[in-house]
Order: structure tokens, then C-alpha cells, then sequence
């Protein structure tokens, strides 16, 4: 059991924990939650003892052993494999003294004990972690020196796990892994056998792989049973009471001080001014606990283009004269919302730049609207701000012409007050970083919007403001993330980078989930079938066919408009007068071009309505 007993901790003055209490079973899986700067990653160096309480304790049973990702991340000579194994420091130890030991009831003892904690299965159950992570056994062979940052991170993580800690402490693992090594990991901690803390915004992972949200808020620790969603359902009813009592205490504090003002000096009613007076002193101050956080991002409305602005046609891209990628034929509309699935490194990141024009075309044909605007937010953009700058300073150099009022006005819409706007970056919250890098994508009002991996340094009510910013935003999104709510509300079309090409996937995000999960089971690309047999489909599959169908629908209606409107200017005599034959052939080109997409909605909404006939004929 751990046991936080009312900490008290202070941060250069600033306190982050007063009185701060909770109590965690034994086995309980626990995501930690609060808003950016609240605590968190101190309350881990708390409970590993790296930083002194003023007061309070926490306490563990005396033999527990704590465990997290090493901030080392290892880069040596050492195989992956024999540096997740090493990281059982009582087997390593074991097998080292198995090699040297001479009496026979020393050699018996050690015996025992490695059966007793199943070293003989160690080697298996480090490749399956690692499998997990996105190491196949020709990887889990290479020195860790053979591979990045990020990739070590994911060798640390796996070292952790197979350590197999009694209180495990994980501080947003999902940043560095891919969409399957973060489905991978909520299925492996959802059975772990002891006590799991995880800091995480992944509302998916907190949704399935925890059974208790640890909040951190006003800096008081809130212990709530089940997962994220009844915690947020929970909260918002706290909120809603908190407000109710706090607006009937203000109206009781306004008529107490009415009575007071009028009556205080007139001598018949000084005795009751005076009562009142006091009980205005007792009347305590109800804090409501601190707001979500600023739901605040505003993209810009970019003009509408005609369709497609981008088409890509036999195309072939990567980096220098290696092909990454190859049989490009993609078309993306103004209003696509397209996921990118696949494993780290099959090309996902290759297929972002080559749309924003990060990287040529090698071969093939691309075709783009000439006046397409493309933003792209990276995880690494988030590193090259200038540190040395202020947010304000960063507008003063991309919008010379703009008045100071009007920057503070674009950095308000992304979330950064007045300070944050006058502070050097290098001092800003990651989750700051990110806004004013998507600030900084978005300025030019792009027509598409490329973001890889938006989410890694924002919490989950910005999380939520950034669905609630792209649900608004009228123009293409291409998405890469782990994320796998954000995927869910935000894209309604999936493209699957593997084998070095890019096609669409045919089922929905939880067809995919259960085929990245089903492992060795035969599963369909869109899930329709098992082994063979038809699988009855679920209301939510329903639910997502008659979903295509609408959209198919609205987007005929859409091109339809724009067709009445380019017929109506071609039949103005006016366009034909003479000296204008180039305008003639750009509008003759544009309705070509509208043409071309009603005929390509017009076949995704009969394709559409025929899968729903057939899906609702096998769910009768």
C-alpha cells in the first residue's frame, strides 16, 4: 500500500502540495492526473525519495521496490535484449553467482530461487516486451547504441516492465511511442500484477488500462474510482456545486454588506450592523476548484479551393536515393480528415513531408491547387523556437506590419496570457511550446494542416480544445498521433503507411486496434471476417457506415453548389469578351475539376450506401 499522509512541498516558494493526502491499494492501477505545473512529475521524485518533504510522509512496506523509465537511457554496446534482462539486477546476480559458486547448498539455494522467479522464461518474456515496443528479434539483437533517443526510450520502458517493480511509476510513456506501442502498452499494464502510477493524457489509455484517477488539483490530492470518463463526469458535478454554493454564498455576502452599509451608523440598528459585520468575517470564501484549462485555439478560416488540392499520381519519395515510399496515388479534398496508421518507421513522418514539401518527388506526378497554403506542426518544431526569444518576439518577426495589440491578440487565441507572451521560450512549459508552434502553423490560414504527433506535451483539456479547433477549422487535416481519442473525433478517413506504400484502410479505428491486438489471429483489413466466417457487425460499425454515408452525402450537396455557381459564371456573356481567353480556359479548368470530384462523391456515396445494405442485412 502507498500511503501519502498530508505533504506539504514547495517549488522555489511557489507550494504545490498542502495538506495533500491519498491512500493506493496494493495492485491498484492508478492514473495520475491535473494540469500542466500542478505537481505531478514532483509527486513521483517525492515518492522515490529524490526530493525532501517539509512535512507529511509517504510511505511504502519496507521491501517494496519503485521502478520507472531511467532518465540514462541506455547507449552502449549492449544488445537490446541483454539490457532489458539486465534490469532483473536479482537474477543478473543469481546467474553471475550460478557461474562461480562451489558449495552445494549455496548452488541449491540459487536453484530454487531462479525457479521461484521464473529466470528460465526471462529471455521470452524480454523479447515479448520488446516485440511490443516495435522490436522484432533481428532488432532486439543490435547494441542500443545502433539506435535514437526516442528508440531508447522505448528500450528503457521495456526494461522497466520486465523488472516487473512492486510500485511501477511512469510518467507519459505514450510521448515516445507510436499508436501500436501505445495500444500494446494499455494492454500490458491493465494485467500488470502490482501497483501502477501512470502520469498520462491519453484519455484512451486512462479509459482501459486504469482503474483509478489520482487528481491533483488546488494542491490537494483526490482519489476517484474508475476510469477517466466516470472521473470526468464525477468532476464536472463537483464543479457544477462548487458554483452553486459559491453564488449563494456571494448573494449572502451581498445582503449581509447592504444591511451593514445602511444601518451601521444609526444608533436603533448599530447592535445588528455590528452581528452582521461579524458574520460577514466568518463567512468563509468558497474556492471553486481552478478552472479547466484555457480552451483556447482559434485557427484561422482558410478561402475555399476547388477539389482536389492535392493528387498524387505513381509517385515515389524518400531521402536522397532511397525510396521510402512508392505507388503513391492519393487525392486529398479541402475538407478530408485523414489518419496516417502504421508502425514507426515505415514512413508516416516520409508521407508528411513530401505533402508539405519537406521532400521531392522522386518520381510519379503531383498536381496542387496554386494557391494551396499547407501548415505543419512536428514534434521537433516544438525544439527549434528560439529560447532565447519571447512568444511576442517570434510574431514581431513573422508579422512586421502588425500592431503589438494585434499579436497579443493571436498568442490570447492560443492560450498565452500576457505574461507567457513576454516570457523567453526556453522558460515556457512544453504544452506552452506546443501552442505557440501551432500558432505559428496555422497563422498563414493554411488550407491543409499536416500535424505529427500534436498532443505530446499538451493535457487533456487542451486535448479537448484542439478536437474542439479542428472540428471548426474548414479546411484538410493530415494526422499522425497516438493518440487514439483525438484520432476517433477528428478523422473519418484512414490511410495505412506499411510496406513501403500508403493505402486506405477499410475498417474503422477499433477494426484496426483489434487487428494490431489479435496478433497471430487471421483478421480481415476491415474486420468484416474472423477465420473465415461473416462477422455480425456491431451498432457502432452501423453507426460508422450510415456516418460515411452522410458525409458522402453532404459532399455531393457541397460540389454541387460549386458546380451551379461555375455554370452560372460560364454562362455570363461577359467572360467571352475579348482578351480574356485565359480567364475563360481557368474557369473551364476549375469546373473540370469540380466535375471530376462529383463524380468521385457521387461513387464513394453509392459504395457507401452499398456497404450499409450489406452491413445491415448481416446485423438483421
Amino acid at each position: 500500500m502507498l500511503r501519502i499522509d498530508n505533504i506539504t512541498y514547495a517549488v522555489e516558494g511557489r507550494p504545490l502540495f498542502e495538506q495533500a493526502s491519498a491512500v493506493i491499494p496494493d495492485g491498484h492501477k492508478v492514473g495520475v492526473v491535473g494540469r500542466n505545473g500542478t505537481g505531478k512529475t514532483t509527486l513521483f521524485r517525492l515518492i522515490r525519495e529524490e526530493l525532501v518533504l517539509e512535512s507529511g510522509a509517504i510511505s511504502l512496506p519496507s521491501r517494496a521496490r519503485i521502478g520507472g523509465v531511467a532518465q540514462e537511457v541506455p547507449s552502449s554496446g549492449v544488445s537490446l535484449i541483454d539490457t532489458v534482462l539486465a534490469a532483473d539486477t536479482e537474477r543478473t546476480a543469481l546467474m553471475a553467482e550460478s557461474e562461480t559458486a562451489t558449495d552445494p547448498t549455496r548452488i541449491a539455494d540459487i536453484q530454487t530461487r531462479l525457479v521461484d522467479i521464473d529466470a528460465w522464461s526471462a529471455e521470452s518474456r524480454a523479447a515479448s516486451i520488446l516485440k511490443g515496443l516495435g522490436f522484432d528479434n533481428d532488432d532486439q539483437q543490435r547494441p542500443c547504441s545502433d539506435y535514437s533517443g526516442g528508440w531508447r526510450m522505448r528500450v528503457a520502458l521495456a526494461a522497466v516492465l520486465f523488472a516487473q517493480p512492486d510500485l511501477l511509476l511512469l510518467d507519459e510513456p505514450t510521448n515516445y511511442l507510436d499508436l501500436e506501442g501505445a495500444l500494446w502498452l494499455e494492454t500490458y499494464l491493465a494485467k500488470y500484477p502490482h501497483t501502477v502510477l501512470i502520469i498520462s493524457h491519453d484519455r484512451g489509455l486512462l479509459n482501459r488500462a486504469v482503474g483509478a484517477i489520482l487528481h491533483l488539483e488546488d494542491r490537494k490530492l483526490t482519489l476517484y474510482q474508475g476510469p477517466y470518463d466516470q472521473f470526468a463526469r464525477q468532476r464536472a458535478e463537483k464543479l457544477a456545486q462548487a458554483d452553486a454554493m459559491a453564488k449563494k454564498q456571494d448573494a449572502r455576502r451581498a445582503h449581509l454588506q447592504s444591511y451593514v452599509d445602511r444601518f451601521r451608523y444609526k444608533a436603533d440598528k448599530a447592535k445588528q450592523a455590528q452581528s452582521r459585520i461579524k458574520a460577514l468575517a466568518k463567512l468563509q470564501p468558497i474556492s471553486s476548484p481552478q478552472e479547466a484549462a484555457l480552451r483556447a485555439f482559434s485557427f484561422p478560416t482558410p478561402e475555399e479551393l476547388s477539389p482536389p488540392i492535392i493528387n498524387l499520381e505513381g509517385g515515389i519519395t524518400g531521402y536522397g536515393e532511397t525510396e521510402v515510399l512508392r505507388r503513391l496515388n492519393l487525392r486529398i479534398d479541402q475538407d478530408d480528415r485523414i489518419a496516417l496508421l502504421g508502425k514507426n518507421g515505415q514512413g508516416k513522418s516520409t508521407l508528411a513531408k513530401l505533402l508539405s514539401d519537406r521532400l521531392p518527388l522522386m518520381a510519379g506526378h503531383m498536381t496542387k491547387s496554386s494557391k494551396l497554403r499547407i501548415g505543419y506542426f512536428a514534434q521537433h518544431q516544438v525544439d527549434e523556437l528560439y529560447v532565447d526569444e519571447t512568444p511576442l518576439d517570434h510574431l514581431r518577426r513573422l508579422r512586421p506590419g502588425e500592431s503589438p495589440a494585434r499579436w497579443r491578440s493571436r498568442l490570447s487565441g492560443f492560450g498565452l496570457n500576457a505574461d507567457q507572451a513576454l516570457t523567453e521560450v526556453g522558460r515556457l512549459s512544453g504544452g506552452q511550446k506546443a501552442r505557440l508552434s501551432l500558432l505559428i502553423a496555422t497563422i498563414d490560414a493554411p488550407h491543409m494542416l499536416i500535424l505529427d504527433e500534436p498532443t505530446n506535451h499538451l493535457d487533456i483539456e487542451s486535448r479537448e480544445a484542439l478536437v474542439e479547433a479542428l472540428t471548426d477549422y474548414s479546411g484538410a487535416v493530415i494526422l499522425v498521433t497516438h493518440d487514439m481519442h483525438l484520432l476517433s473525433l477528428v478523422a473519418d478517413r484512414l490511410w495505412l503507411v506499411s510496406n513501403g506504400t500508403v493505402e486506405p484502410f477499410e475498417g474503422d479505428l477499433d477494426a484496426y486496434r483489434t487487428l494490431l491486438l489479435a496478433k497471430d489471429k487471421p483478421v480481415s483489413k476491415s474486420g468484416a471476417k474472423k477465420n473465415g466466417k461473416p462477422k455480425r457487425l456491431s451498432r457502432d460499425a452501423l453507426t460508422a457506415l450510415r456516418t460515411d454515408v452522410r458525409k458522402a452525402e453532404e459532399r455531393i450537396e457541397k460540389l454541387t453548389g460549386m458546380r451551379e455557381k461555375l455554370d452560372t459564371k460560364l454562362a455570363d456573356p461577359t467572360l467571352y469578351d475579348p482578351g480574356r481567353q485565359h480567364e475563360i480556359s481557368l474557369w473551364q479548368k476549375k469546373h473540370a475539376e469540380v466535375m471530376e470530384g462529383l463524380d468521385r462523391a457521387e461513387a464513394m456515396w453509392m459504395e457507401a450506401l452499398d456497404a450499409l445494405e450489406k452491413g445491415e442485412g448481416k446485423s438483421g
